[in-house]
């Protein structure tokens, strides 16, 4: 959005005085002090914008505010779309913020980006099992997806995307939009990670009853998440290409960190 010098950009940080928020100077932004939990900074931040990037709160302020278009990164409702059989709690809580912005008739799009690849760098990255093999996830564990392919997209792309949503209010506003760079399966994830590692990485074909016993924090919510990946939610490939043209594949993503891979 700084490159196409088509917005004035104001970016929103509790602290003014960060490194990031340097960098964000230099970059041509206006850096503005703001805290989410705070309306009060929160409308000085919006007041005469545009549009926003930004939760529920924001939510009201947009309404007073008048803002013409606001893009929020959501996800989908998943104790709601399943009647409460799964529960994904950061989905969820995105949802019901998704849900509200609309309700109280802000001009709105929502973003639903399917998983990072840069957590195959972090979280899902490859991991040595007790049996020696390489897998591709928490603990002990691959990702639970069966044989079932799961969306994907860089961080990094995501920003153009946005900034194409906002310069097409008329084609996005009021609807939710499930990004996605291609849909690989887990083994075709590790098939991919082998190259990159020089190193066999192999699905371990972990079911999701298995993996919510998995002892950290979150495996229930992760074995949850994966199940509602199963039901293959709406992620628009072709549509994602569209608004962002340079948009990576994983195959690309790992060759471009290969740095960061080498750290595993």
């Amino acid at each position: 959005m700084l490159e196409s010098k088509k917005y004035v950009v104001r970016a929103l940080t509790r602290d003014v005085t960060q490194p990031k928020a340097q960098v964000l100077r230099d970059l041509g932004a206006k850096v503005v002090k703001g805290d989410l939990n705070d309306k009060a900074s929160v409308e000085a931040a919006l007041k005469g914008a545009y549009g926003a990037f930004l939760g529920k709160v924001v939510a009201d302020v947009a309404k007073s505010q008048g803002l013409k278009h606001v893009v929020y990164s959501g996800l989908e409702n998943v104790k709601r779309l399943t009647s409460g059989k799964l529960e994904v709690l950061h989905f969820d809580g995105k949802g019901e913020v998704e849900e509200y912005f609309w309700s109280i008739g802000v001009p709105m799009t929502s973003i639903r980006v399917a998983a990072y690849f840069e957590n195959f760098l972090g979280p899902f990255k490859p991991v040595k099992a007790s049996d020696g093999d390489i897998h591709p996830g928490y603990v002990e564990g691959s990702l639970p997806m069966g044989d079932v392919p799961m969306d994907g997209i860089s961080v990094a792309d995501i920003g153009a995307i946005v900034c194409s949503i906002f310069n097409s209010p008329e084609e996005f506003v009021g609807k939710a939009v499930g990004l996605s760079a291609e849909a690989l399966t887990v083994q075709q994830y590790a098939d991919i990670l082998s190259k990159g590692l020089g190193k066999e990485v192999r699905d371990a074909k972990i079911t999701p009853e298995a993996y919510e016993k998995l002892k950290f924090p979150a495996a229930k919510e992760m074995a949850n998440m994966c199940r509602f990946y199963q039901m293959k939610p709406d992620h628009d490939i072709k549509l994602t290409h569209r608004l962002n043209p340079k948009v990576k594949s994983f195959s690309q993503f790992i060759s471009e960190n290969q740095a960061a891979l080498k750290n595993l």
